[in-house]
């Protein structure tokens, strides 16, 4: 299964497992300001070799505050992954919301138009995509990130109406969602937006031709 970070396709259809060690968040511009450096420092040092001094004095807040709101790396690795699963699932319900709006029913065609979305979104911010599929997290991180994929499969099931208590139609489902995820890492790579959209075009018509029903 994919190991990347998952969109909520359905918003109102699921819910989510809690993010723990999480503390409560500071206000926006202290919030965006801690994230910004926070994201800077992981992606160029890696995780484990990140120091939360430089964090804060790049975000000119004070380490204090930083543990007070965050509580540590950890936190603030886990915010960056949350802040990211909320844009991809706004990007995508909105897509959703759109296409039904459209008269659009069929199951394969909502699931490529989400698909795309999400692509969409997976490029727009690279940085934080790259980061997040990286082995070098907070310890917990890889066995949150199997749980939150295990939900984002079920969740394709739903959308394409596929029966999971049978296994061929859940392990369709499955491929489809690691198509996705080795798709998302890829774009990460992408020399420019040209080549970006090419890779988004190619695999959402491959997911169209994978998605239909044997038979």
């Amino acid at each position: 299964m994919s190991e990347t970070v998952e969109p909520a396709w359905n918003n109102a259809e699921h819910q989510r497992p809690a993010v723990q060690g999480i503390p409560a968040a500071p206000d926006r511009s202290a919030r965006c300001a801690l994230l910004d450096a926070a994201l800077e420092v992981f992606t160029e040092r890696g995780y484990t070799d990140a120091s939360l001094i430089e964090i804060a004095a790049r975000s000119g807040i004070p380490v204090g505050s930083l543990f007070q709101h965050y509580g540590g790396k950890k936190g603030l690795y886990l915010a960056l992954w949350e802040e990211f699963r909320e844009e991809q699932e706004r990007r995508t319900a909105g897509v959703l919301a759109e296409a039904r709006s459209r008269g659009v029913e069929d199951p394969i065609a909502l699931f490529v138009e989400g698909a795309r979305a999400y692509l969409e979104g997976a490029w727009e911010n690279r940085r934080i995509s790259r980061l997040l599929v990286e082995d070098d997290g907070p310890a917990g991180f890889d066995a949150l990130r199997r749980q939150w994929d295990r939900a984002w499969v079920r969740r394709n099931a739903r959308l394409l109406e596929v029966d999971e208590r049978r296994r061929a139609g859940r392990v369709r489902v499955i491929v489809l969602t690691t198509v996705i995820g080795g798709a998302a890492r890829e774009l990460g790579d992408c020399a420019d937006e040209a080549e970006a959209r090419e890779i988004v075009d190619e695999v959402c018509g491959i997911l169209s031709h994978l998605s239909a029903s044997p038979g």
